[in-house]
């Protein structure tokens, strides 16, 4: 995590601040995290899906590619995840209604 925000950091106009939402995973909120100046980091509140809509996405890909089997190593396992993911990028309106809140887009 700690890399991570340092490569947003670097990629923050020198005039400018980013703002970093994560979920409550503990390398997300670790006191021991140094947090760049530029970046502020917020926490979303817990269990909440409709806030962070890549829990969706993850849930989608295992409803339909990764659940009910048996993997025979962790490489088998790698492999198919690698292998969701790509069938996911491949159909991006599909990325694109997964995450999609309609009570977000009602007038």
């Amino acid at each position: 995590m700690a890399l991570h925000l340092e490569e947003i950091s670097l990629a923050v106009a020198e005039d400018a601040h980013a703002v970093l939402l994560v979920d409550q995973a503990g390398w997300h909120t670790s006191a021991k995290l140094n947090i760049p100046a530029n970046i502020t980091i917020v926490s979303l509140p817990a269990r909440s899906p409709e806030l962070n809509p890549v829990e969706n996405v993850w849930q989608f890909m295992r409803d339909n590619w990764l659940s009910n089997r048996v993997f025979d190593s962790f490489d088998d396992i790698l492999d198919h995840c690698c292998d969701a993911w790509n069938k996911l990028v491949d159909q991006p309106w599909r990325i694109m209604s997964i995450g999609l809140r309609d009570w977000a887009h009602r007038s």
